[in-house]
């Protein structure tokens, strides 16, 4: 496979070279279990040339934005994400920010049970990790397929950040997989992030 005309349109997942052969500059990412480089925005490919003392030879391929996007995720970016769908196996999420910018596009992003925590994931139930309208922080894995990110919540200061109890009051942490209702005192089970203090 050669490398790509410069200046072509690509959009997120697309394939812009192997790394073997490309480095991936802004927009881009490499992907470790098949050693290839992927846009992670919409936009137009660039490619910029070693520079004749560098030991690596190989051009940097960029994708720069076709027009002003708000904030897109990329993997290893931390994101604030509203659950939308709770499912057996995985829950469902818009993202809403990615680290302190807010996206202008939707981007969706799944969390599967194996990346809800660290720790015992067989016994991860997603109906008690999550319940839709939850806001989470999560760190994006990958570009998923069908245009969704995967999400992780893995890290202890993931997870559930800010979620209402079923009398619509916001809830207060009380432990790791606990949240409280100020009002009725009920609590809820959740995978909750750690508050940095």
């Amino acid at each position: 496979m050669g490398v790509m005309e410069e200046s072509s349109m690509v959009t997120p997942g697309e394939i812009l070279g192997m790394a073997s052969e490309v480095k991936a500059g802004k927009g881009a990412y490499v992907s470790s279990h098949n050693n290839t480089v992927y846009a992670s925005l919409t936009g137009l490919t660039r490619f910029i040339p070693p520079t004749p003392h560098s030991i690596d030879q190989r051009p940097t391929v960029e994708v720069t934005g076709h027009k002003a996007h708000g904030a897109v995720p990329q993997p290893g970016s931390v994101v604030i994400a509203r659950v939308t769908k709770v499912m057996a196996r995985m829950a469902s999420a818009d993202i809403m920010c990615v680290g302190p910018k807010s996206v202008r596009e939707k981007f969706t992003g799944i969390i599967r049970q194996q990346d809800v925590r660290a720790t015992e994931i067989d016994k991860v139930e997603m109906h008690s990790s999550f319940r839709p309208g939850d806001i989470v922080k999560a760190q994006v894995l990958s570009l998923g397929d069908a245009r969704a990110y995967h999400l992780s919540t893995a890290k202890n200061e993931l997870g559930v950040v800010s979620a209402e109890s079923a009398s619509g009051v916001t809830m207060v942490p009380i432990s790791w997989t606990e949240m409280q209702c100020p009002l009725t005192g009920q609590t809820e089970p959740r995978k909750v992030a750690k508050v940095e203090t």
